[in-house]
């Protein structure tokens, strides 16, 4: 079997292409750059030069290839560059649909997110979630659109969409999980208490390959593991490092009040800011999703919370991550 993969040297890419490899793939993966070419090699894929943007080389990418697993992606919160975001993330899907379509590949996994079921505040998120009608971020934005224009446009190609919720593991230190070791860390001292969804990244890897094996042409698959409160996150991750973590929660006026006041300094001063409305809207609303359709239909079986905590302390160690 024949494989290609975009953004397959990003956090969820590299899972992927590593379990792609291990089951006897051979596997092509799109390089933006000698250092993800270099990772790409390392993990046991061939690397070609190109970018999502670049329609030539994504056929370059895909010709020959059996499966195609669109993960690339910008995922950013207050972000200064909002319009390349949405280029990415919904040009660039199409754009590798198009490809697939004219390599007439089997089958094409589109990577989208579980914020694009846009579940109402204290509702659980399925597939079958109605959308509330409005978003919460600019990135929710792009993934969804990119979503329904796939599902209008691919009618004559066979595509399967999965929804991650959080991904957090090994290998995941930037984004969420940055947020996760600035708190570990002393570096985040407040926190707002909500609501949030987790899935290891390893059965994140594994959702894909299942969903590229057993899903049904033209649906969704939400992959999300677990669901918990900050709080008691906070506290797991204190238990699994041995240290108490001095953590103080907000309440949501502060919160919202302290956000804008962090955006507007941080704008004026040029720099991206580390805390913006957009984030506190996102963190407020909370998320709660439901995986198990991809347990029933696709065989997906989730790791318990905690361990899913401790291998991901054991990866900041190991890395010299953690103070």
């Amino acid at each position: 079997m024949k494989s290609a993969v975009t953004g397959g040297s990003g956090v969820v890419g590299s899972a992927v292409v590593k379990h792609l490899v291990a089951s006897g793939h051979e596997v092509i993966a799109v390089a933006r750059s000698s250092q993800a070419a270099a990772k790409l090699t390392g993990l046991g894929a061939r690397p070609i030069d190109g970018d999502v943007l670049d329609p030539p080389s994504i056929d370059r990418l895909v010709a020959g290839c059996d499966w195609v697993f669109h993960i690339a992606g910008v995922n950013e919160m207050c972000s200064r560059h909002p319009d390349l975001m949405s280029r990415v993330n919904v040009e660039g899907t199409l754009n590798v649909m198009e490809a697939s379509r004219r390599a007439g590949v089997a089958r094409l996994v589109h990577t989208s997110s579980a914020v694009t079921l846009g579940e109402l505040p204290g509702e659980i998120g399925s597939e079958t979630t109605t959308h509330r009608g409005f978003y919460l971020s600019q990135y929710e934005r792009s993934k969804q659109n990119a979503e329904q224009l796939l599902l209008e446009q691919a009618t004559d190609l066979d595509v399967v969409i999965v929804n991650p919720s959080s991904v957090q593991g090994p290998g995941r230190a930037t984004g969420t999980g940055k947020l996760i070791l600035d708190v570990l860390n002393g570096r985040l001292p407040f926190l707002i208490d909500a609501r949030i969804s987790l899935v290891d990244i390893d059965d994140c890897a594994r959702g894909h390959q299942l969903a590229a094996e057993r899903g049904a042409s033209g649906e969704r698959y939400v992959l999300s593991g677990s669901t918990s409160t900050v709080k008691d996150l906070v506290s797991e991750f204190a238990r699994a490092t041995g240290s108490s973590l001095s953590v103080r929660f907000l309440p949501m006026w502060a919160a919202t009040a302290g956000g804008a006041f962090v955006e507007v300094v941080a704008r004026i001063a040029g720099k991206q800011p580390p805390v913006c409305r957009e984030m506190v809207r996102v963190l407020r609303a909370g998320a709660a999703y439901d995986g198990s359709r991809a347990t029933r239909e696709l065989g997906l079986d989730y790791r318990p919370l905690g361990s899913m905590i401790e291998r991901t302390v054991a990866w900041f160690r190991s890395e010299g991550l953690l103070k």
